[in-house]
């Protein structure tokens, strides 16, 4: 189905985005992945040619640079003419902790998580609009559902699903055939992340929360990396979905053009539908699903 299309994955270093771009390599797309870390890019986009890629490139750089993404596209469109499918699936770090007042934090993560999302769709817009192609938004439940001790971080989710919808709407009025597929995730085994959690040490990808968690303050005399699991794993007793099928998922959903797609969707579909119906019980499951003791202030 996707055999030859030309692709941008944001956020492919790790994670959701690295699985994403292996399968989209066995599909012999053309791909063009970008994220922070040029060592891993390296690496990533090595093993998708050994996968099958049509073509496999990269550009490393941080998604808060006003200017990453129109170079971004116009490399796509220097190289293959145009493009038909473009997956943002980057995002800035926030700390799992209560809301300490820090303002310019929150601007700093909104420029990174929402308005270059919106700078990228424009970028693109004109080659997607010629090959009548998709735009697939990875977002999270914590756009829908909001839990405390993400407040920063589910206020940029908000602000996706809240332009993209929008953008959907305009479209079908304009008749754009363009399609814009919401991903709404839960709680997955994702990348690798420093105990350290600053702002420029974030993964490229963290739309693994089912609902917003809370992690103590790191000890910054602990220096080993480890997953995003184990970093909330005092704080979230429950088992994470699959990052690899759950890249799958994502591309099948963009690929079919579907509006949204839930995963894991037992479990976000039961919060969506109780979210609906008994907002306040769910709020109180919510809280009750923390280990509180363990969340420390800032």
């Amino acid at each position: 189905m996707l055999r030859g299309k030309r692709v941008i994955v944001t956020g492919a270093s790790s994670g959701i985005g690295e699985q994403m771009a292996y399968h989209l390599a066995r599909m012999e797309a053309h791909l063009l992945l970008t994220a922070r870390t040029e060592a891993k890019l390296q690496k990533v986009v090595e093993k998708c040619l050994e996968l099958g890629a049509a073509s496999a490139r990269y550009i490393s750089g941080s998604m808060d640079s006003p200017s990453l993404p129109e170079e971004v596209v116009r490399e796509a469109g220097n190289t293959w003419g145009g493009l038909d499918m473009l997956i943002l699936n980057h995002i800035g770090q926030s700390s799992f902790t209560y809301f300490n007042g820090d303002v310019e934090h929150v601007r700093k993560l909104m420029e990174t998580n929402f308005v270059s999302y919106v700078a990228l769709a424009t970028a693109a817009l004109p080659m997607l609009k010629e090959s009548e192609g998709s735009i697939v938004v990875v977002s999270s439940v914590a756009g829908r559902i909001a839990g405390p001790f993400t407040a920063p971080y589910s206020a940029t989710k908000f602000a996706l699903e809240g332009f993209f919808s929008s953008l959907r709407q305009e479209f079908i009025i304009d008749k754009v055939n363009v399609s814009i597929t919401l991903c709404i995730l839960g709680y997955i085994n994702t990348a690798l992340i420093p105990r350290v959690c600053r702002f420029e040490d974030a993964p490229d990808t963290l739309s693994e929360l089912m609902v917003p968690v809370a992690v103590s303050p790191p000890d910054t005399s602990l220096s080993p990396p480890e997953s995003a699991v184990s970093a909330v794993s005092h704080v979230i007793p429950d088992t994470p979905a699959p990052k690899e099928e759950c890249a799958l998922e994502i591309i099948r959903a963009g690929a079919l053009r579907r509006r949204e797609v839930l995963y894991p969707a037992r479990p976000v579909g039961t919060m969506l539908l109780l979210r609906s119906i008994a907002p306040e019980l769910l709020d109180s499951l919510i809280r009750g699903s923390y280990r509180l003791e363990n969340v420390r202030r800032t």
